[in-house]
């Protein structure tokens, strides 16, 4: 039997960043693909970023990933979201031509040492004592030391277009329907969700004169903390809404929808629901969004999001026509629901790692999520155990204090999800110090330590940091005496004028001033341009920065006291049934992981402080 260290099903996000982490650490690495023209096709929206989804792909490429990169050479708008807000919410977005990211990843994969592809369909696997042996194809068996499942939307899919449905895993891709009850007979507790994506529109036939219209920002950034400069002709997108005459023509044509007439019986994603849905749950919306986006700089295909939905073809074209500039619009290809098969997540180790069978790593829509950019965070992680796991080395873990990624996992695996799982800045309780801007001070000395960053880039950072360092020193240290120029400056940006003398971080932290203004109180201030927003935040956000990091000391003083695997929770006195069951159930690996169980209270974790310290003192004796 021919045999991987690491063997990925799937070559999508998730795929994409396991493969890449595996063999970039050296493992040999099999990609299995059911076609290989689709390998970093975007299924959905043209854009990678968001709200939450911006410090994914920072993280993911501060630990030496590929999803920044991509989306940097790909991009062709970039905009900063919630700019006007706290830095703690500031996400970057950038639309993406679809094509090209497509062909820019498959392009990576090919030139990648330690990494073959292969088109086949995986069908099970050979699992012996609980642990992964091979797997299954319809090519035959392959040997390995660990397997990463990322399916997507492919385990057992079905589309839904109105009340027809068929198997796929994609519009005109197959479905792989044959792991599903593979997995099943492997213990795994399976649920259903569905996604859906909007119908396409031809460019030419829409009136863009009557839209609003959405630039790039002027001075646009860069996701790759390793991208210098971006080179990118940027394309506008354009604004229009739903009315009244629209919802009209959803609502009279609900008795066709698969939704609204029990054929999809899967939960749906909350937050980016179908259309049909926004027009039922929100009757006294008078209107909604629909953000049209450009696919790529050479296709004439628009992405009109806002209208996901799974009606029939003929009423997607009315409800589309209602629109404002949409009224002689043609459609390129119409939009489907799909229902697919997730795997309960609880059911993984914070390493990704399925509990019941060891050496099985899951990754992507599988675990609940929906989002290109979840995808990637988890395929590395995954990508990165998987790898570690075939070297017989310790598994590797990122928690809630140390990045969105973290928190992300942590809530999959400890809570679990019963609907598509998107990440949010608010899902994150230490966001002023997990923000975009400082993801690679945060990752990337973990990125170079597995192999997975370049010297180069970690050298820049660690450069970066003591840049940093020497910066605030020199703030601190760096003194202001009251003047007539100096408080002349100061009513000119509408502060008090100082009484006393102060230091220039003291400056800083007033909400009027900003960082270019202390070169005027100090012309000996030579920091590069890029740390300068850096350090206002830092600075001016230093009190709140302050509290939340003793918070993570605490936070991560429980997440040091491990649970021993063999503990038998029902031995702990004053725990109620249900937290036993509980516990039980979900096997957390720590006390902190217990803790944010629903249902565990804190008198609950004192309990099992106090057994811990009964139970360790008699493994000792």
């Amino acid at each position: 039997m021919e045999s991987y260290d690491v063997i990925v099903i799937g070559a999508g996000h998730a795929g994409i960043e396991a493969a890449l982490a595996s063999s970039r650490m050296g493992s040999t690495t099999l990609m299995l693909t059911l076609r290989q023209d689709s390998i970093g096709r975007m299924s959905c929206n043209p854009a990678i970023g968001g709200v939450g989804k911006a410090q994914l792909v920072r993280e993911v490429d501060a630990l030496g990933g590929q999803m920044g990169r991509a989306a940097d050479c790909c991009g062709i708008q970039f905009r900063m979201l919630n700019a006007s807000k706290g830095a703690a919410v500031q996400s970057l977005r950038a639309q993406v031509d679809m094509d090209l990211y497509a062909r820019y990843m498959q392009e990576v994969v090919r030139q990648q040492d330690n990494l073959f592809v292969l088109e086949a369909e995986a069908k099970g696997f050979e699992a012996r004592g609980g642990s992964l042996q091979a797997v299954v194809t319809d090519k035959g068996s392959f040997g390995c030391r660990a397997a990463v499942l990322c399916p997507g939307t492919f385990l057992d899919g079905k589309v839904h277009v109105g009340l027809q449905s068929f198997s796929a895993g994609r519009i005109n891709e197959p479905a792989a329907q044959a792991l599903a009850g593979n997995l099943a007979l492997l213990g795994f507790r399976l649920l259903r969700f569905k996604t859906g994506t909007c119908p396409r529109l031809r460019r030419q036939s829409i009136d863009f004169s009557r839209l609003l219209v959405q630039e790039g920002d002027i001075r646009p950034r860069a996701f790759s903390f390793s991208t210098e400069r971006l080179n990118t002709n940027q394309v506008p997108c354009h604004i229009t809404h739903t009315n009244s005459q629209t919802h009209t023509i959803i609502r009279e044509n609900l008795d066709r929808s698969p939704l609204y007439t029990g054929v999809i019986k899967s939960t749906g994603v909350r937050y980016c629901p179908s259309i049909e849905d926004k027009v039922v749950k929100f009757p006294d919306k008078e209107r909604h969004q629909v953000f049209l986006e450009p696919q790529g700089h050479n296709t004439d295909e628009i992405y009109p999001n806002g209208l996901s939905t799974s009606l029939p073809e003929d009423v997607q074209l009315r409800f589309i026509r209602s629109i404002d500039g949409l009224e002689a619009a043609e459609v390129a290809r119409f939009g489907y629901g799909i229902e697919h098969t997730v795997i309960d997540a609880t059911q993984l180790d914070p390493t990704l790692e399925a509990k019941g069978v060891r050496n099985l790593f899951c990754a992507g829509q599988i675990n609940g999520t929906t989002g290109y950019e979840e995808a990637a965070a988890q395929g590395l992680v995954a990508g990165v155990n998987a790898s570690l796991r075939a070297k017989e080395k310790k598994l590797f873990v990122l928690d809630r204090s140390s990045s969105y990624t973290g928190v992300l996992i942590d809530d999959l695996t400890t809570k679990g999800t019963n609907e598509p799982y998107r990440m949010f800045t608010s899902r994150v309780e230490y966001r002023l110090i997990l923000r975009q801007d400082n993801a690679d001070l945060r990752l990337s000395r973990i990125g170079y330590e597995l192999g997975l960053l370049g010297e180069a880039q970690y050298r820049r950072a660690a450069g970066k940091q003591e840049q940093l360092r020497e910066a605030m020193r020199f703030l601190k240290d760096t003194r202001v005496k009251p003047g007539p120029k100096v408080n002349e400056r100061l009513r000119q940006r509408h502060t008090a004028a100082l009484r006393r003398g102060t230091t220039l971080e003291g400056l800083l932290k007033r909400p009027q001033v900003r960082f270019s203004d202390l070169r005027f109180f100090n012309e000996g201030i030579d920091v590069a341009a890029e740390l300068e927003e850096q350090l206002e935040l830092e600075i001016k956000y230093s009190g709140f920065i302050d509290r939340q990091r003793a918070e993570v000391e605490r936070f991560r003083n429980l997440e040091k006291i491990r649970l021993p695997s063999e503990m038998d929770f029902r031995l702990v006195r004053g725990l109620s049934k249900e937290i036993q069951e509980k516990l039980e159930r979900f096997r957390p690996v720590n006390l902190g992981q217990a803790s944010r169980i629903s249902g565990v209270t804190p008198a609950a974790v004192s309990l099992l402080m106090v057994y811990l310290k009964k139970y360790n003192a008699e493994q000792k004796t």
